[in-house]
């Protein structure tokens, strides 16, 4: 899943309780965690919580972490540096804050956490932050509270469901995690470590919360999961449904004017997923597809269990079903044992794919995975070196893609707020954001635009008379 930073859940459109505690959560890495911010939110509101967005103001400061990146855990270590003198200073003023560290480095520290942090109140996993109120009352007697066990129980199913203000609040668009954990222990990855073994949520307890996201005015929903595409359930009458199925499902609901997923691995994309990509117009044309290498070398050492050619014919049959999506990949440079004809392979299958977005990145050890222990590591040099010729390429086709669009009429969600007075920014069906000045149209309506020009990171557009939909 490509990597997202964001400062704070939305602040809750009702005024807050008076007497209420403020919780502040810094929320690190993938959509995922996006999506779990908010729910730690719902969670904490019961305990008479309210979101803010200054973390000056808060009693309680949660850092939702990712483990993805490199030096996750020191970026985490240094935050708390800071939190404890916070929490000091807050303290010799009579007052109380308490913070919690939730998500991926939560559960592959746990203890060493309170160990090299002893300002921690709270550690709590991935797994188990429907049990973080709890955590936080049991911190309130003076001793930290460490839980990153597996829950037994399903989690989402002790979760409170999130109210309408909440969801106007976080907009017209919203993330729904369908699948969490991830059976395919690629070499480099410590998700399996980090979030476990593959889960699927039950086919109705996904659409109650489709149709609770679309009661409360989301347009577009955008189903996430480690390894979102291995979803599997039984379906309403019987038999194993797959992620294609649930998308038709969720396709009927009305108001739902938009579907995503996110994130794809090639083994699991199934004859029935490829055939909702053909036929339903309203799951949009963008698929991220990750493939890490072209050599089929590195694709074995790092136990992707394809080769590059059957990534290739994959997008190709994707491709026939669906001539306009775009494709998004990720890329590690510089695995263990990567030689320059290796890396040339990638380069040869970017320009067979031709993307439209890609994330690269140089590889970096994870402990406790079986890449940590390769011998034959790329030297700092050759892999910086690499990356940038590979990231000129994916931005030159990056670039070519956004000037093809030049001259479309498209269909525009329009979502936020512009830098400028009537602009409106919104989200193309292959997911560039589009800036519009849009005087006569609102945020969650879809309007017909025509692209009009590109800039490094969007496109601008011009409106049409027509409104589609309101």
């Amino acid at each position: 899943m490509n990597e997202h930073v964001s400062l704070s859940v939305p602040a809750d459109e009702q005024a807050p309780r008076p007497n209420s505690r403020k919780v502040f959560i810094k929320t690190y890495g993938c959509q995922m965690n996006v999506y779990d911010s908010g729910r730690m939110s719902d969670a904490l509101a019961g305990e008479g919580y309210v979101t803010t967005e200054e973390m000056g103001e808060a009693d309680l400061i949660l850092l939702n972490t990712c483990h993805i990146r490199e030096k996750a855990a020191d970026k985490v270590y240094s935050a708390l540096g800071r939190l404890r003198d916070m929490k000091k200073a807050r303290a010799a003023e009579g007052r109380e804050l308490m913070i919690g560290v939730a998500g991926c480095v939560a559960q592959a520290e746990g203890e060493e956490i309170i160990r090299r942090a002893p300002a921690v109140d709270v550690v709590i996993g991935p797994q188990t932050y429907h049990r973080l109120p709890e955590a936080l009352r049991r911190a309130r007697g003076g001793k930290p509270v460490v839980d990153t066990e597996y829950a037994v129980e399903d989690k989402f199913e002790h979760l409170p469901v999130t109210e309408k203000a909440k969801i106007r609040a976080r907009g017209v668009t919203a993330f729904l995690t369908v699948q969490e954990g991830c059976d395919k222990f690629c070499t480099f990855c410590v998700v399996p470590y980090t979030r476990g073994s593959e889960v699927s949520r039950p086919v109705q307890q996904i659409v109650d919360e489709a149709w609770r996201l679309v009661d409360g005015g989301v347009r577009e929903i955008t189903l996430l999961g480690q390894n979102v595409n291995a979803w599997r359930a039984e379906g309403p009458k019987g038999g194993e449904w797959s992620l294609g199925d649930l998308l038709y499902r969720l396709a009927e609901i009305p108001g739902l004017a938009r579907l995503r997923y996110t994130t794809s691995h090639p083994r699991d994309m199934d004859d029935r997923l490829i055939e909702a990509h053909r036929n339903l117009r309203t799951l949009m044309p963008y698929l991220h597809l990750p493939v890490q290498a072209g050599s089929d070398r590195i694709l074995k050492a790092m136990n992707r269990r394809h080769t590059g050619a059957e990534y290739l014919r994959l997008i190709e049959r994707i491709r026939e079903a669906r001539p306009d999506i775009a494709i998004a990949g990720d890329f590690i440079v510089g695995f263990p044992g990567e030689t320059e004809k290796d890396f040339e392979d990638t380069l040869r299958l970017v320009e067979d794919v031709n993307y439209a977005q890609a994330y690269s990145f140089k590889y970096s050890t994870r402990p406790g995975t079986p890449g940590a222990d390769l011998g034959d590591q790329v030297s700092e040099e050759v892999k910086a070196e690499r990356l940038e010729r590979l990231q000129a390429l994916l931005l030159k086709q990056q670039a070519e893609f956004a000037k093809s669009c030049v001259g479309k009429v498209i269909d525009l969600l329009l979502e936020k707020p512009g830098r400028m007075p009537g602009q409106i920014i919104g989200r193309s069906p292959w997911l560039q954001s589009v800036n519009v000045d849009a005087k006569t149209s609102q945020i969650g309506d879809i309007i017909q635009v025509r692209i009009s020009g590109t800039g490094p990171n969007s496109l601008f557009a011009d409106p049409a008379e027509s409104l589609i939909g309101a």
